[in-house]
């Protein structure tokens, strides 16, 4: 049975401080707490909700993903979505923890079940080649054994890592063997595997500032200072990190481009920094997560290819430059330190499945995962102008787009007094995401900003279009 929205939903208030699809969530999941809308009732569609109450689908459907995401409703294909069955509507759930919009987590953090404009840490998902990988896959399906089945190596497939490290020394300057090759689930789980391998609670690295903030999250629940480092033109400024903080066991960098500013590291830092982490014993963490996306001349070689004293650690990931479904990303740790890591991999258990590794590596060995990186430099390169060219054209009075020389987002700093949160959050009310730059910052000396990707942006036209949709919220 369709049930009606909730009482209240079709007025909605503009004056709120909460943006509109926190409204929407909060009077569904009152309507479900409070048995107005009573286990197994059908709720709208996003379509026809998006049109019944005047607001954009993708309002909609960032309000039925937190809703599915804790478990109030269920998605039943074609049959629809309906309120989960079981829920006890009597016994109304404690109301979840929520930070506005100027706090420093917002809705721009959470992970929408569809694709929205601008939305960060997303390759151009159109041009993946998918039946090559479906071929690959279907291979591999049938060249599976018995063996195959077991559990996979806890430090990653043996073909996978030794064809990362063949592609890391030809395209990041990296020389290294495949025993120092570690396959991960993802960036936070090799910076989980990084911290718990090298690092003690109570332990200070550098960060940094601005920074990737899930970083600083996950130093912060391993018990770790997180000390913001100021960057400038030619990245970290290594003389401010040993004013700040002298003792310190660790540093995190993104030296091809800073996230989010997209700087480089230059020469002379690079240097430097290798040289206290020589002198203090410490680590350098290199978080190269799009070095291969260099407009403007060729991709810099690694930090990790100038490491003779054996203190860089080389975080990779194949997520985001293939699809994040994906879930793989690498780590290169010095020859030292592999008996260790491999111990600690034993320990966790972890290892992500046999299978997708072995089509990776197939898709490497193969030449696909070289041309894909040469077609997505060209078509990233012609997607950054055209999405720059557009909001430019509409927005030239409210922001400024910086040049940078590569990368998979771009930087629009703000014009005037509005501040970057409240127009994120606006945005993200209306279908679009973008990342408040001032939630990058850890201490009270901020910048405003947007951080917008453009890797999903087909036209000038279409960037046009969503920057009129922008123009109207600012």
């Amino acid at each position: 049975m369709m049930s009606t929205p909730p009482d209240g939903l079709l007025t909605l208030s503009d004056t709120s401080s909460d943006p509109l699809y926190r409204q929407i969530y909060d009077r569904f999941r009152s309507a479900i707490a409070e048995g107005a809308l009573k286990p197994g009732d059908r709720i709208p569609s996003a379509r026809a909700l998006a049109k019944d109450i005047g607001v954009a689908r993708g309002t909609i459907e960032v309000a039925y993903s937190l809703l599915a995401a804790e478990g109030y409703i269920q998605s039943r294909g074609q049959a629809g979505t309906v309120v989960t069955p079981g829920l006890q509507p009597q016994t109304p759930l404690a109301p979840p923890s929520v930070q506005k919009p100027d706090e420093k987590q917002d809705g721009s953090w959470i992970r929408p079940a569809a694709l929205l404009p601008f939305q960060m840490g997303l390759p151009a998902l159109d041009v993946f080649p998918r039946k090559i990988w479906a071929r690959l896959g279907a291979r591999h399906l049938r060249a599976q054994q018995a063996a195959d089945l077991s559990y996979p190596a806890p430090n990653g497939l043996l073909s996978l890592r030794t064809a990362t490290a063949a592609y890391l020394q030809v395209a990041r300057g990296i020389q290294c063997t495949p025993a120092q090759v570690f396959i991960t689930s993802g960036y936070n789980n090799t910076m989980q595997l990084i911290l718990q391998a090298l690092f003690k609670p109570g332990d200070a690295v550098w960060m940094e500032e601005p920074g990737y903030p899930p970083t600083r999250a996950l130093l912060g629940q391993a018990g770790m200072q997180a000390v913001p480092v100021p960057v400038d033109a030619d990245g970290m400024v290594v003389d401010a990190g040993m004013t700040a903080e002298p003792r310190a066991r660790g540093a995190v960098v993104t030296p091809a481009h800073q996230s989010p500013l997209c700087l480089s590291l230059s020469l002379p830092r690079r240097q430097a920094l290798l040289d206290w982490a020589d002198r203090s014993n410490a680590w350098i963490i290199e978080d190269d997560y799009d070095g291969e996306y260099r407009y403007v001349g060729r991709p810099l070689p690694a930090l990790k290819s100038l490491d003779r004293q054996g203190r860089v650690l080389y975080a990779g990931t194949f997520s985001k430059v293939l699809f994040p479904g994906l879930r793989l990303a690498y780590l290169v740790v010095p020859e030292e330190q592999v008996p260790r890591f491999e111990r600690l991999c034993l320990l966790l258990a972890g290892g992500a499945p046999a299978l997708i590794q072995g089509i990776l590596a197939s898709f490497i060995n193969e030449g696909h995962f070289g041309r894909h990186i040469q077609r997505m430099r060209r078509l990233y390169s012609e997607r950054r102008e055209t999405t720059a060219a557009g909001l430019s054209a509409v927005l030239g009075e409210h922001l400024h787009i910086e040049p940078q020389p590569g990368g998979m987002h771009l930087v629009a700093r703000m014009r005037g007094h509005q501040t970057d949160r409240a127009l994120a959050a606006r945005m993200l009310s209306h279908g679009m995401y973008a990342h408040a730059l001032s939630h990058w910052y850890q201490g009270p000396e901020s910048q405003s900003g947007l951080l917008m990707s453009f890797t999903n942006i087909g036209s000038a036209e279409q960037a046009e279009q969503l920057a009129r949709r922008i123009q109207a919220l600012a």
